[in-house]
Order: structure tokens, then sequence, then C-alpha cells
């Protein structure tokens, strides 16, 4: 790796070479992580600019696009610490002058909000005015007893349910 990087090079050449130095020192589901941000919520929007080209107020635009979208204010920030990630490792290794994330500022948070949780008596008054909407009925049935996320509720096939030994197939081995 050489250690004067040109930055006229485009931040998705710049990313290839961030990640073919940071896979040898983090762990495999770190990069697959930070692979999977980079590629789908970052280098769409700035793969194509070249790194010294990239402004604080680029980056703000980009982060009021992803606020726009709706995402957890945990995620955000996750999201954000990426392309700062790779801004500083371009400060630090390659001499670029300054992180134009940091000038930006961030967006999210670090940590979630807490979470509320129905009690079972709350619970049992509001199953009972959903009592006569039996796909609704049995949808908040298996959230409430399952502990199921709505995401994973919705991917549910029958073959996911074994109903002969009351489980899932991957528990039934």
């Amino acid at each position: 790796m050489t250690q004067k990087a040109d930055f006229d090079i485009k931040l998705e050449d710049f990313w290839k070479m961030y990640y073919a130095d940071m896979e040898t020192r983090l762990r495999e589901h770190t990069m697959r992580t930070k692979k999977y941000i980079v590629e789908l919520k970052i280098l769409p929007y700035f793969g194509n600019k070249r790194v010294n080209d990239i402004t604080a107020a680029d980056i703000r635009q980009w982060q009021n696009e992803l606020i726009k979208k709706g995402y957890s204010p945990t995620y955000l920030k996750t999201i954000n610490n990426q392309l700062s990630a790779i801004f500083n490792y371009a400060v630090r290794y390659y001499d670029l002058k300054s992180n134009p994330c940091v000038k930006a500022g961030s967006m999210g948070k670090s940590k979630a909000e807490e979470m509320n949780f129905w009690t079972g008596e709350e619970f049992r008054k509001f199953i009972d005015s959903a009592m006569n909407k039996r796909l609704s009925y049995m949808a908040f049935m298996i959230l409430y007893w399952m502990g199921m996320r709505l995401g994973e509720l919705l991917a549910l096939n029958p073959k996911d349910v074994d109903l002969e030994r009351s489980r899932s197939p991957s528990r039934s081995r």
C-alpha cells in the first residue's frame, strides 16, 4: 500500500484500499457490517465523488436524506460513523487535511431510547378489542407471546412452524 494516496481518487476506489487494509485487522463480522453499510448507504451517494471534493455541506445533505428515510437514531449514528471512519483513516494514513464529517457534525444517537413494554393486563385490554378481527388477533398474539419483531412476523411462512411438536422446524431436530 502506498503512503500517499491521490485524493483525486473516487471515494469508491479509496474504500477498496481501506477495506483491503482493514479486513486483516478487524473481525469478519465487523467487516461484513462495514461493507453492507458502506455499499448500501454511502457509496450510492458519494462513490463517484473525489475524496478531496467531499465537503461538510455534502455530508449534511446526505445526512438529511438519510434522516428523512426514518431510520432509527442508533442506525443513523452507525452509518455516519462508517463514513467518518473512512475519512479518519485517510487523515491518519494518507495525510488528508481533515475529516469533513467532523465539521458536518454527527447524526443520530449512540444509545437507543428505553423500550416500553405492555404489562399482561395492558395486553389483555388491547387484545380484547382485536378479538373480532381474526388475522389481526392472531398476529398480535404471535408478536406478544413469541417476542417477535414485526419484520420477523411478516417473514414467517407456514413451513416455519411445526404444529405437531409446537416448535419451529429449527428446534424440531
